[in-house]
């Protein structure tokens, strides 16, 4: 009897990834698959034979200390798919379908600040792959279908017996005349080529949800590309990119903007309407407003996504000292000076500029 290490060409003290990669090395040289000798299939038996051996530890034990190890081929329908996998005694699959689902799409949409805050319907254009209006996905020539694939019977696959150490064993493998899918196209659709489809700018109309953001992405099932064979749609996944405006930010659901008011106002309060992104809104200056002071408008801002709730307008005010005045303007403003008799000017906090010190007032008000 062979010696099961010298039929695997591993030292005695080898180590069971020594004796594995070994085992592979020799199956893949030996099966019948790849070598249809009779004297591979011999040593392809002796080789896995010494392997089932040498590869459970009880068993190696037994042959060290020189028991009988004729007998007894245990685990290897295991060895053999793991090495070889699936696909061996004949198990049939089936023909394949041409008919897959289609790959998913994305566009990305640049929407106004304005249009964010209820949402608008807007036009898009998606270049995509939609069903062939010529063979309505199949694929074939008006007039014409698939035919059986005499090759492999319609089955989109072939057999062949090889003899193995179990004796004889049927392998499966992919048609090669009909690519496994068991019928041939004899005349493919002139307009698609054969695939069922064909690319295609097409137009839709999609509802922008209020309260998005940039990098809010929203589904459409269904609205992708349409697959092969007409097969099933793909999603399309729209991202948005809301762009900047001169006048307006927004800080969550909240409308932010900035109004510029006269020293006179400031002191006196005034009343005024300004233009909002959704209309003109009054806002309130209150008498000895100071710069950085915000005023807010409620539910005046931004409908939130999904909700019917709307942020605020918060508009920070800027008092603006006036820097050509009348001599008549002088005397009034001195007079005034005398009558209030104010403290002259004293160092006070540091303060990081006028934006600096409203963005911290925005984010207190409320």
């Amino acid at each position: 009897m062979a010696n099961h290490y010298e039929t695997l060409g591993v030292d005695q003290n080898a180590t069971p990834d020594e004796i594995k990669k070994a085992y592979r090395r020799l199956a893949r040289e030996l099966h019948p698959d790849v070598n249809p000798s009779e004297d591979a299939a011999e040593r392809f038996k002796s080789v896995t034979h010494a392997y089932d051996v040498l590869s459970d530890p009880q068993e190696r034990q037994r042959y060290d200390l020189g028991g009988d190890q004729a007998g007894g081929m245990g685990g290897f329908g295991d060895i053999f798919e793991t090495f070889f996998g699936a696909g061996f005694g004949g198990g049939s699959r089936g023909p394949r379908s041409r008919t897959e689902r289609g790959e998913d799409a994305m566009i990305r949409v640049d929407v106004e600040l304005a249009d964010v805050i209820f949402g608008v319907q807007r036009d898009i254009t998606v270049n995509t792959a939609v069903l062939c209006d010529t063979c309505n996905g199949s694929c074939c020539q008006p007039g014409t279908s698939p035919v059986t694939c005499d090759h492999c019977g319609g089955q989109g696959q072939v057999q062949r017996q090889v003899r193995s150490l179990f004796g004889n064993v049927v392998t499966a493998h992919p048609c090669g005349n009909c690519q496994g899918y068991g019928t041939v196209i004899e005349h493919p659709c002139i307009e698609c080529g054969g695939k069922g489809r064909v690319r295609e700018r097409r137009s839709m109309t999609i509802d922008v949800p209020s309260g998005i953001d940039t990098g809010t992405r929203m589904q459409m099932r269904g609205g992708g590309e349409v697959g092969p064979a007409g097969g099933p749609n793909g999603d399309l996944f729209i991202e948005f990119r809301v762009m900047h405006h001169d006048v307006f930010s927004r800080d969550g659901n909240d409308l932010l903007a900035t109004a510029q008011v006269s020293m006179t106002d400031a002191i006196l309060g005034a009343e005024t309407e300004v233009s909002a992104l959704d209309g003109n809104v009054q806002i309130e200056v209150p008498a000895g407003a100071q710069s950085g002071d915000v005023v807010t408008v409620r539910g005046r801002g931004i409908q939130g996504l999904h909700s019917t709730n709307r942020g605020d307008l918060k508009v920070a005010l800027q008092v603006i000292t006036p820097t050509k005045i009348s001599t008549r303007e002088k005397e009034l403003v001195r007079q005034l000076a005398a009558l209030r008799k104010d403290d002259p000017p004293t160092l006070g906090e540091f303060q990081q500029g006028f934006f600096g010190k409203i963005r911290d007032r925005f984010f207190r008000a409320g």
